[in-house]
């Protein structure tokens, strides 16, 4: 009997290889159809908060190394990921030694969660502190070294976007997306405060600190894929419900009786977590607190702008 025979409806044919292939290019050929590959249905982003990591990396016994907050078991994927496009980890580095990083990335976000130190590559060396930001191109290796005191970083990738294609990391000669961008705590208090002295109207998306670089300045991002912001919430403030298509993870820095809402659930803050917004979910933020909250955002927004696909819209 024919395999047609045996099934109700195109949606349950197995994949399909040509009857009688003349070359290996012809046998390699697999045909679906739409009932079988149009809407595939892949595990969620999970609307997780990681706790764990951040602990583990801020105990004085943790060795120097890489902490990774990694969901790709809950999304079956098969490479280290935190969101399908992003993995975040947290470094720990001890007192005077030195954490070696060389990610297969175009770009790599960190955000000093305490202690001071010093990071040098291809050719260059800056001087970082707490609250600091810096991006580092991908691709190379980034040599990260703390000074008298022990210091944790926060620290952020596309790899996965680059896994999911397999591809390497640019080099110089084929032009890198960003070179080594230093954000001091200082100026970025500076330019926050900037923004109250404005304020905003009802229609902007909350009060934020979006980052960007010389390369990347056209886009706003930090990197072609990534966008990476310092939110903020005034005492008492609600950011208005919203959803977009891109993915945010988050960084808890600063937010006490502070909590999220994602699709209705109530997500509250732990200091230094890592959060996960899952992609076109209904979310608020919300301040009950006494001081301003802080959050960094990054987000695989880069992607969904290029497409025309970001999808924002305030949801009241």
């Amino acid at each position: 009997m024919a395999i047609e025979e045996k099934v109700r409806s195109i949606g349950d044919l197995p994949v399909q290889h040509a009857r009688a292939p003349n070359t290996q290019a012809a046998e390699r050929a697999r045909f679906f159809n739409s009932g079988n590959a149009f809407n595939i249905k892949l595990p969620e982003v999970p609307n997780a908060v990681f706790v764990a990591e951040p602990q583990r990396a801020l105990a004085p016994e943790t060795p120097t190394g890489f902490i990774a907050c990694d969901a790709s078991a809950e999304m079956h994927c098969p490479f280290p990921a935190t969101t399908p496009l992003i993995l975040a980890r947290y470094g720990r580095i001890r007192a005077g030694e030195t954490l070696e990083a060389n990610f297969n990335a175009t770009g790599v976000i960190h955000y000093v969660i305490e202690g001071r130190g010093t990071t040098a590559l291809d050719g260059e060396t800056i001087e970082w502190a707490p609250g600091d930001i810096f991006i580092a191109p991908g691709g190379q290796v980034a040599r990260h070294k703390a000074g008298s005191e022990d210091a944790v970083l926060w620290v952020v990738s596309n790899e996965p976007l680059l896994a999911f294609e397999n591809l390497r990391a640019p080099d110089a000669a084929s032009g890198r997306p960003t070179d080594l961008v230093h954000y001091t705590a200082d100026e970025i208090r500076r330019q926050i405060d900037l923004l109250y002295e404005i304020d905003q109207d009802e229609n902007v998306a909350g009060m934020a600190l979006v980052m960007s670089s010389d390369k990347q300045q056209a886009g706003r991002n930090v990197l072609p894929s990534l966008t990476l912001a310092m939110n903020t919430l005034a005492p008492g403030a609600v950011q208005r419900a919203h959803r977009h298509n891109s993915v945010a993870v988050s960084l808890v820095i600063q937010g006490h009786k502070c909590f999220s809402t994602i699709d209705g659930e109530r997500k509250d803050w732990a200091p230094w977590a890592t959060t996960i917004t899952p992609p076109t979910s209904v979310h608020s933020h919300h301040n009950d607190g006494s001081e301003r909250a802080l959050f960094l955002i990054v987000q695989d927004g880069g992607l969904y702008y290029h497409a025309r696909a970001m999808g924002f819209a305030f949801v009241d």
